[in-house]
């Protein structure tokens, strides 16, 4: 009598790819570097990811031609795609313009000011923390209103950690160490401590020019704050680039992509604990 076959054990299921975000910001079109712009549009393509970021500054002073040009742009990059105003994104050198009506070219031209992205890999909430006339000298600053903040907590409130949690916004929150620029948030401290207690993954942000990462304090210390470099001729001691960003159950991964003039490569990289990982390795 033959011998019965063991049973053959399940093959175990592939793990999913990672989840791929790609961070573009201060492109600043007008003074835009473009070589380096039209290869981050080929870089984008071929990375394929789940989200397109713009954190603002699409233009260099809101001109009519530099917000055409920035439309143009943002048109070619993979979708869906994100895009927050900066504070050069106003008509930065018509007072009346800037004090009455700062972000009508953007609407035009761009879309709307805040924007919500949602689906079972990334999650997204962009807020704007630009301003037009301010109760101040330097109206580059930002600020941010905590009921916006509360409202970001809130909507991640209860949700899945497995979708990777993402805010977008032009000014850091927090200051980088060392900025060549600062934001100067108003309310940016109490803001971000917000937003890490909501279980925010990672604070997308630009502005400064110079690509960053910082673990936040507050909460559970798994929040992070994301710096991009930018693709203008503005350089503050970093190359011209953009972030890529990738999740697994594990980790993230920032890889801020440098332009040597000819190509982007890696120049600096980020390896982050994502708190999916913290909370199953706790279970």
């Amino acid at each position: 009598m033959a011998e019965a076959s063991p049973e053959l054990a399940p093959a175990p299921s592939p793990a999913p790819a990672p989840v791929r975000v790609i961070q573009l910001s201060d492109i600043h079109f007008g003074g835009e570097d473009k070589p380096a712009t039209e290869a981050a549009l080929r870089c984008a393509w071929d990375l394929a990811p789940d989200l397109t970021v713009v954190t603002g500054d699409l233009t260099l002073n809101g001109k009519l031609e530099e917000f055409q040009s920035a439309a143009a742009w943002l048109a070619e990059l993979p979708s869906p795609r994100v895009a927050t105003p900066g504070n050069h994104d106003t008509p930065y050198w018509n007072l009346a313009l800037r004090t009455l009506t700062p972000f009508d070219r953007y609407r035009r031209y761009i879309g709307a000011t805040t924007a919500v992205f949602d689906s079972p890999r990334v999650r997204l909430r962009a807020v704007n923390t630009a301003r037009g006339p301010q109760p101040r000298l330097d109206w580059s600053k930002g600020a941010i209103k905590l009921d916006e903040a509360q409202a970001i907590a809130t909507a991640f409130q209860g949700e899945p950690l497995a979708a990777l949690r993402l805010v977008a916004c032009h000014h850091p929150l927090l200051e980088m160490p060392d900025s060549p620029v600062t934001g100067g948030v108003r309310r940016g401290h109490r803001a971000a401590a917000i937003l890490a207690r909501g279980g925010i993954d990672l604070i997308l942000t630009g502005h400064v020019h110079v690509p960053f990462a910082l673990p936040l304090a507050a909460g559970d210390g798994l929040t992070h704050a994301i710096g991009a470099a930018t693709l203008s001729l503005r350089l503050r001691g970093a190359p011209a680039g953009f972030n890529q960003i990738e999740a697994d159950a594990g980790e993230i991964t920032v890889t801020a992509q440098g332009w040597t003039g000819k190509r982007f490569e890696p120049w600096r990289v980020w390896r982050l604990p994502r708190r999916v990982h913290a909370a199953a390795a706790s279970a």
